[in-house]
């Protein structure tokens, strides 16, 4: 192997790594110690071990922490949540480059259950201290990496609609995918939906937890999958590591349907995404419209050597935290900047959305250019910044600016 293409599910209370062409995948509790013997970081089991024997102290939820600017005492010394974050993820990568010894990592994508900002950039103030380019580095939410790992698969699984569940400690999810053939090309529509009825997976350790368990299991199956008709249906999530403690759940599911079992998906679709970045032409020719998705483009409307054209500034599909561009424009007397946005629901439909040029220096026509940068908050909300150039020596640029917030 002359390159290492990486896949991590990181949630609070496991993570998963996949990398692409080996079978196996790792599975770590994501906890951090500090031995007190040697000051030496450990984690997972080791971290647990050492814990345990009274040699170590422990810190876990550490998404949670980063994202709450919390912090851990350990031997009266104050950690950062993000610090002990970074610590975590600089093991992690280290336990699967020991196995690739010298192997530089080609790609690398993280999967998270929810997509939050704070997080996302904490994780890539990571990859700088781990001196990994950020180019090189991407986040995708569970839906995507669920889209990715499914659309990987022979069509006649995905032909039609596809189900699953994800069931861990954290959470019982279920998610649900249709590709549309459009007239250019395809749309996976990808969509997930928490259910109240998750539960601790401590309780499948008696026989009473599991049968109640599998009676919860069992409501939400009649509920989501009856009256539809389905391609396939997955299971994945630490709880799905066996399905023996579910046999009526299984019976249900399984009934005039494929089903299949995968603890480790989330990681296996952020490895599979990561490997088709190193392609030159994607082997997944779609758009993606899920969470963490843009869902609309976004463009605007320009003279260019004598036509009119559109511009796009954000493409549906796109990952919204990646999603920026810049344009600059000479105004021909305009007094504002009109953005257009259409879904691909409704292509034909246009939204205008303009934003007036409001203590922007009144100038003669084609004497004033502006630069208009756009970005992301997240998938439904843009940031547009609208900054006065000038126009060379003749009109000097201005403070002028403008920062609007728009919905998409």
């Amino acid at each position: 192997m002359d390159k290492l293409i990486i896949g991590i599910d990181l949630c609070d209370a496991y993570t998963q790594a996949a990398v692409a062409g080996r079978d196996e995948t790792w599975v770590i509790p994501t906890v951090i110690c500090r031995k007190k013997t040697d000051g030496g970081w450990y984690v997972g089991e080791e971290a647990y071990k050492y814990t345990l024997m009274g040699e170590g102290v422990i810190v876990d939820k550490l998404l949670s922490l980063a994202v709450k600017d919390g912090t851990a005492t350990i031997s009266s010394v104050k950690y950062q949540g993000a610090e002990l974050l970074r610590m975590y993820m600089e093991r992690i990568l280290a336990m699967i480059r020991a196995e690739y010894p010298g192997v530089p990592v080609a790609q690398l994508v993280i999967s998270l259950e929810n997509m939050e900002m704070k997080l996302m950039d904490c994780l890539m103030g990571c990859a700088d201290a781990l001196g990994i380019s950020r180019d090189l580095v991407h986040i995708a939410s569970h839906t995507e990496c669920f889209v990715y790992y499914v659309l990987s698969q022979k069509r006649d699984v995905w032909g039609g609609q596809v189900g699953m569940f994800s069931l861990s400690d954290e959470a019982l999810r279920y998610y649900e995918l249709k590709v549309v053939q459009g007239p250019r090309q395809m749309t996976a529509w990808a969509e997930h939906e928490d259910l109240e009825e998750g539960f601790s997976l401590n309780v499948l350790d008696s026989p009473s937890g599991a049968r109640m368990a599998d009676q919860i299991l069992c409501a939400c199956g009649e509920r989501l999958l009856q009256k539809k008709l389905y391609s396939s249906i997955f299971l994945t999530g630490k709880g799905f590591g066996r399905t023996d403690w579910a046999p009526e759940f299984m019976k249900q599911v399984c009934h005039r349907r494929r089903v299949f079992a995968e603890p480790s998906l989330f990681a296996r679709g952020a490895a599979l995404k990561a490997g088709d970045y190193l392609e030159e032409r994607s082997s997944y020719p779609f758009v993606c419209l899920c969470e963490g998705k843009l869902r609309s483009t976004v463009a605007m409307e320009v003279m260019k050597r004598d036509s009119r054209i559109q511009i796009a500034l954000a493409s549906a599909g796109e990952s919204w935290y990646e999603a920026r561009s810049v344009l600059e424009v000479i105004l021909d007397g305009q007094e504002e900047i009109e953005l257009i946005i259409t879904s691909p629901q409704n292509p034909k439909q246009k939204r205008l959305v303009r934003i007036p040029l409001e203590g922007f220096p009144k100038r003669p026509p084609k004497t004033t250019r502006v630069r208009i940068a756009v970005g992301f908050l997240d998938e439904r909300t843009m940031v547009v910044k609208i900054v006065d150039r000038g126009f060379g020596e003749l009109f000097p640029k201005t403070d002028a600016e403008i920062r609007q917030e728009v919905r998409v």
